[in-house]
């Protein structure tokens, strides 16, 4: 069950839409099922000579005697409404239950606590089967407005209440922090231009995938506008610095044919332009090279940044594991923008259903996740899918979206917990499609027997707890493959085992051959240093020094134009 409480200042108004046909004429059967008074109400959808204009001076009562008292000024904000529906699958209320609903929503929220005389007056009315609106007018008979504070929040506890006494669909209590949903014009437009998704969740996903990839404020405006977008910033009066923005979509206009515009903060907390601060520096500042040499490195490297994460989630400072979370978030925009395949639908999906779990009432601390937001920056600059590293990073993504999940549920974040168990769903049929070919291939490039026996024998010296286990793995195989090529580029298979098999996941793993293998795979090739070390030896001992310092303003061109690209 529902709520979404909000406020207005048009009694009339609102009338006229809960008893009149509708925006689509979904409308059916408008009647009053609850109200202050239920003799004193009138009731347009039942009585043929009752008005809207009728009720609504009955409802604005004590509106206008206050208004009276101010001089002629109307209360602000005066009109509350509250629509309130049972989740899909739910069985049908009755009228005389809808009405139960009504009364305990008005008495939790404020509105008209039970036995209170004084209190508010207000209606509920019901024109469909699954849902019902309640609209009050908040100045009570005594002339003060009533203590509606948190009703919001309110309103969500008794409908866990309701829930649990009707046999209702349980639902995920909120905390305040879940961005907007499509408003009942937005899904309309939708159906009438046969899109699949409302311009307030396209320009969201679209506002989400930049932030991941971008360094700065600048370039988070710039790129949005080469999407399409239009941007409109709203600046100080004084500072005349940016203190709001607002976006548009392609080609939605309304019937004026003027854009639609949706504020950041309207599109989720997190991308309003103060958070979006705290996550985007003013100047470009990159630690590490943005361009490695190594293709691979990006991602070795936001895989070792992700184990950090594992720890900070064990700690008790919470505040830095949220931080490491919206970085995680950060993690799997880029991802699944790195990766080609078909199952980059499966990580956007991810990417997008993590957006809820990425943000709780936790305020985070982001320079604690300075590192992993860095990390992710750099997948969105790499120019090659290093084949089984990048499945290697799915599986390091896989395990951290589960240890999300049991973060926010261990605090009560029941919505975030929930949002957190569907990406790694997303995840998981990602990591399928895409390790299932890769891991038959490798098991099909499997090393002589000699070597496999002599791996064996590291395996029982190294993991001996672990090695039968490991050995039963149908993903056994593989592993002495990439355990030959580990043993290529320069490490030792027995110190490998050793090192990888003391990391978290080994004991509950249900396949922990697959799990040393994503390990060892994204484990750096130790001849690639060795020998840009020789290479940069010999190319500085050839070019004058005074020609080295002249190519870097060159390099730092070419990669100004790399990144505009």
């Amino acid at each position: 069950m529902v709520p979404d409480v909000s406020t207005g200042s048009d009694s009339r108004g609102l009338i006229a839409y809960l008893f009149g046909p509708g925006r689509r004429d979904e409308h059916t059967n408008p009647h009053i099922v609850a109200a202050w008074d239920m003799a004193g109400a009138p009731d347009p959808g039942r009585d043929p000579a009752a008005t809207y204009s009728q009720l609504a001076r009955r409802l604005d009562h004590h509106v206008d005697l206050r208004t009276r008292e101010l001089g002629g000024k109307k209360p602000p904000q005066h009109v509350w409404h509250c629509p309130v529906r049972t989740a899909p699958g739910d069985r049908y209320l009755t009228d005389a239950e809808w009405a139960e609903v009504a009364r305990r929503i008005v008495h939790a929220t404020g509105i008209a606590p039970d036995g209170d005389e004084r209190a508010c007056r207000w209606i509920a009315v019901r024109h469909a089967d699954d849902h019902i609106h309640i609209m009050a007018t908040t100045v009570r008979a005594d002339g003060r407005r009533p203590r509606t504070h948190q009703d919001g929040r309110r309103a969500q506890a008794e409908c866990r209440r309701i829930e649990t006494e009707f046999g209702l669909r349980r639902l995920k209590s909120g905390d305040l922090t879940a961005p907007r949903t499509p408003t009942g014009a937005e899904r309309a437009k939708v159906e009438r231009q046969g899109q699949t998704v409302t311009a307030r969740h396209w320009l969201r996903e679209r506002a989400y995938a930049v932030a991941a990839a971008v360094h700065t404020e600048a370039d988070y405006f710039t790129v949005l506008q080469s999407l399409g977008i239009t941007v409109k910033t709203r600046l100080g009066p004084e500072s005349g610095d940016v203190i709001g923005y607002s976006l548009a979509a392609p080609g939605d206009t309304n019937s004026a044919g003027e854009p639609v515009w949706y504020g950041g903060s309207k599109l989720a907390p997190d991308l309003s332009i103060n958070r979006l601060r705290e996550r985007l520096p003013d100047q470009e500042v990159v630690d590490r090279p943005r361009f490695a040499a190594d293709p691979a490195e990006p991602w070795q490297h936001t895989i070792a940044v992700m184990q950090t994460t594992h720890t900070v989630l064990d700690s008790d400072d919470d505040a830095a594991a949220q931080a490491h979370l919206a970085a995680f978030g950060d993690v799997l925009y880029n991802v699944a923008t790195a990766t080609p395949g078909p199952h980059r639908t499966e990580l956007r999906a991810a990417a997008s259903a993590f957006n809820r779990a990425r943000r709780s009432a936790t305020r985070a601390d982001h320079q604690a996740a300075t590192a992993l937001r860095q990390a992710a920056k750099e997948l969105a600059y790499t120019s090659n899918e290093p084949g089984g590293l990048a499945i290697a990073l799915l599986f390091a993504t896989l395990h951290l979206a589960r240890a999300a999940a049991k973060w926010h549920e261990q605090r009560g974040h029941q919505q975030q917990a929930a949002a957190a168990d569907e990406a790694f769903r997303h995840l998981q049929a990602g990591y399928q499609q895409a390790a299932t070919p890769v891991l038959a291939d490798l098991t099909r490039r499997a090393p002589r027997a000699e070597t496999a026996r002599r791996f064996e024998r590291d395996l029982r010296a190294t993991l001996p707890d672990h090695a039968d286990r490991i050995m039963a793995d149908p993903s056994w195989p593989a592993l002495t493959t990439t355990l030959a090529r580990a043993e290529a580029e320069g490490h030792n298979a027995g110190r490998l085992l050793a090192e990888v098999g003391t990391e978290r996941e080994l004991d509950s793993a249900e396949h922990p051959a697959e799990v040393l293998n994503w390990r060892i795979t994204a484990q750096p090739n130790r001849r690639i240093p060795a020998a840009r070390s020789r290479s940069t030896f010999k190319q500085a001992s050839l070019v004058p020094s005074a020609q080295v310092t002249s190519a870097a303003p060159v390099a730092r061109r070419a990669e100004d134009r790399s990144r505009r690209r």
